[in-house]
């Protein structure tokens, strides 16, 4: 089909905002994602489903002719042609990886290319499926199974994968599968990321290929010495709970090595100071150098930049970092710049209280940019995303750029007030913008900076249109988003607030984008003043505001407090009438709230939230708070079960509603359980909804509309508020 810019689909007469957002995943069906660009500039592969309520991911291609012809679309791969109508089945390793990844949709939902991104892998229902770029063709080669993680060979002969724990290699013809690693011990896998890495650290995968498409890196990930946690399900007390190796925080982590493989199964093992610096947590293996890893210390204080000699698995320093506090993990680095033959380290540094690009021992960036990630490495420059820095001269609240990097500076590629993000080889740049005026986001094509293509989004149109504010508050500046009802006018008084924050580290919730503040503007329409703050520990502003939380979370809720105070004179806010509502860290930071500052906040959704932070992982929280051993009263602080506003009487008892998937393995349901007791125990009234089935994430339809209706019921009752009368 021709290409042309197409508007989001309809979304059916009468349908409610919390059923639509339900069952477009947060209005994420149907839009355009997982681009890869062909070196030759000639293909853009990608992911989309058919529309903005279908969950099946198909593969697609939008092929760019040279001669200025019009660019087309195809689909490159449709699972259910190639598997024939029948449902997926996923295996339990395969769900894992996704709940890991938060993903909730079907069909092709991940894929990896060979070098000149003309052979793709993707497995479905655990069965192992390639297709030919140019020829549009897909088949599915013969190999043990349930296959996880296919990867080409970069020369494009061979498809490396995973099955029960091995690793295994197999022609692109289906011809010579064999197995290459693996130890028959149901503790030990070879080429998947261990559950931390996967959760915490940003590394979702296991294995590496050479550039020469000749041996591969491959991780060993032996997780005997985890604990063992189990998940019941108590709505069907006849199925036995189901074992998980979780480390805790002060526990033992998987023990992870790292060996060169080659096609005849020999192995070296790399070699590092292991004890000391446990936690691998990048691999890089370009033409432009030695393999690169970059391995932490456990107290991720100190890490190391190594090069790998493939034939004796030595390793050699690079670089090694400290920092008082912790050093971040990003997205890109390490690698090598491919132009200098003496190979030159590019990583993102925190140098002069900036996060800064740095090539070799030059930085290339200045205060005046907070670094986010590193996009592209070409030959000249270097492809970020990044936001204004500490030192920018003027406030960029939420916005994300694109910035070309050179030794000259910085240039900016995106335009206009948004989100943007891009993928780029060669020539040819997929640059996707998000807006705050704009439902959805635009994949715009570029060739030499010139828009060839805007790759079609079939995602709904919401029923109901955000209308954010975005600002600074209070005298730390911080971020805020404030929505107020759609037909609300100057002169119809003050609100009721809602102060609707993830609040902590990993999670930025003020974005200069449409789409991540409809829900916020939904419970703005029933009758609230919603507040959305990033406080300290939040990313996107400097290495100083997100660390400031290191061993205490205080700064969260205090930042919170103050972004409210700070906008009560600009905005018809009633500070007599406050509630809050997050999940996750958001649901901590809730019954935090509510716990500790009852003059502020009246009322509290708690969504599973993490109460005592001994029961949650290594590298998260250790990183912020040390180990239980080592600083047990920085953990006793921390923890909702020993909060001083729990025993005292002196302090209100505000109503909470706890919220908590009973399928949750990565914040467990015995958080709420244990809040619970504890409250109950001081004899403080609350409300416990536990969710059947329903893991971190709230993928089901009718448990997703459902939960936040119940939310709006529970906090108009506990504000003193009259039901509207239904919620649209």
């Amino acid at each position: 089909m021709t290409l042309s810019r197409q508007q989001p689909a309809t979304p059916s007469a009468g349908l409610s905002f919390p059923r639509q957002h339900a069952r477009t995943q947060r209005f994420t069906l149907g839009v355009p994602r997982g681009f890869s660009v062909s070196p030759d500039g000639e293909r853009v592969v990608f992911l989309r489903s058919a529309s903005g309520t279908d969950r099946t991911h198909r593969l697609w291609v939008l092929d760019l002719p040279g001669d200025g012809g019009a660019p087309v679309e195809r689909v490159a791969a449709d699972p259910d042609v190639l598997l024939a109508g029948a449902e997926e089945e996923l295996s339990p390793q395969e769900r894992a990886r996704r709940e890991r990844n938060r993903e909730g949709s079907a069909g092709v939902v991940a894929y990896a290319v060979d070098g000149a991104v003309e052979l793709a892998a993707f497995a479905l229902s655990g069965r192992l499926f390639t297709a030919e770029l140019r020829a549009g063709t897909a088949r599915e080669l013969p190999v043990p199974g349930p296959v996880i993680d296919p990867r080409p060979s970069p020369d494009g002969r061979l498809v490396a994968y995973v099955a029960e724990g091995a690793l295994r290699v197999v022609g692109a013809d289906g011809s010579g599968d064999r197995e290459l690693a693996a130890d028959g011990d149901p503790h030990v896998s070879y080429g998947l990321a261990e559950f931390i890495a996967s959760e915490e650290m940003g590394r979702d995968r296991g294995f590496w290929w050479s550039p020469a498409s000749d041996r591969l890196l491959v991780a060993r990930a032996d997780d005997r010495g985890v604990r063992r946690w189990w998940i019941a399900d108590p709505a069907h007390p006849d199925r036995e709970p189901q074992p998980v190796g979780y480390p805790a925080a002060g526990t033992d982590n998987a023990d992870v090595r790292l060996f060169v493989v080659d096609l005849d199964g020999g192995r070296v093992e790399v070699r590092w100071d292991r004890e000391r610096f446990p936690y691998l947590a990048r691999v890089h293996w370009s033409a432009a150098g030695a393999p690169l890893l970059l391995v932490q210390a456990r107290d991720q204080r100190e890490q190391l930049f190594l090069a790998v000699d493939p034939e004796s698995g030595e390793t050699r320093t690079v670089r090694a970092e400290k920092d008082p506090v912790w050093l971040e993990l990003l997205s890109g680095v390490p690698a090598w710049a491919p132009s200098d033959a003496e190979g030159r380290l590019v990583r993102v540094s925190d140098e002069s209280g900036a996060r800064v690009l740095v090539v070799g021992d030059e930085a290339l960036t200045d205060a005046s940019l907070h670094v986010r990630a590193v996009l592209d490495i070409g030959a000249d420059d270097v492809l970020v995303s990044a936001s204004a820095g500490a030192a920018a001269a003027l406030p960029e609240t939420g916005e994300i750029h694109v910035y070309r990097v050179d030794g000259r500076g910085a240039e900016r590629l995106s335009d206009g007030v948004g989100v943007h993000g891009a993928v780029r080889s060669g020539a040819v740049t997929v640059l996707v913008s998000a807006r705050p005026e704009a439902p959805g986001s635009v994949a715009r094509v570029l060739r030499d900076g010139a828009q060839v293509a805007v790759v079609a989004s079939y995602a709904q149109r919401p029923v109901i249109e955000a209308r954010v504010r975005l600002t600074e508050a209070g005298a730390r500046r911080v971020p805020c988003a404030v929505l107020l009802p759609s037909g609300y006018e100057e002169g119809d008084g003050p609100l009721p607030v809602l102060m609707d924050p993830y609040g902590g580290p990993h999670g930025p919730r003020v974005l200069a984008a449409h789409h991540p503040h409809l829900t916020s503007q939904w419970f703005a329409d029933q009758g609230f003043a919603v507040v959305v703050a990033d406080g300290r520990g939040t990313p996107g502003r400097s290495p100083a505001w997100e660390k400031a939380i290191a061993r205490d979370f205080g700064p969260t809720l205090d930042d919170q407090v103050d972004a409210l105070q700070g906008l009560a004179g600009r905005f018809p806010l009633d500070l007599g009438r406050v509630a809050i509502r997050g999940w996750s860290y958001g649901g901590y930071l809730a019954a935090r709230a509510v716990l500790r500052r009852p003059d502020v906040f009246h009322a509290a959704v708690v969504g599973a939230p993490v109460t005592d932070w001994r029961l949650y992982d290594t590298h998260y929280t250790e990183r912020y708070l040390g180990t239980p051993q080592e600083d047990p009263e920085v953990y006793a602080a921390q923890s909702l079960l020993t909060d001083d506003g729990l025993a005292a009487p002196e302090v209100p008892a505000r109503p909470m509603m706890i919220v908590h998937g009973l399928a949750d393995d990565n914040v467990v349901v015995a958080h709420a359980l244990r809040l619970s007791s504890a409250l109950l125990a001081a004899g403080r009234p609350h409300e416990v909804l536990p969710l059947t089935g329903v893991t971190h994430m709230t993928p089901q339809e009718q448990v997703a509309e459902n939960l936040l209706l119940l939310q709006v019921d529970f906090l108009k009752r506990s504000l003193g508020i009259a039901p509207s009368g239904g919620a649209g």
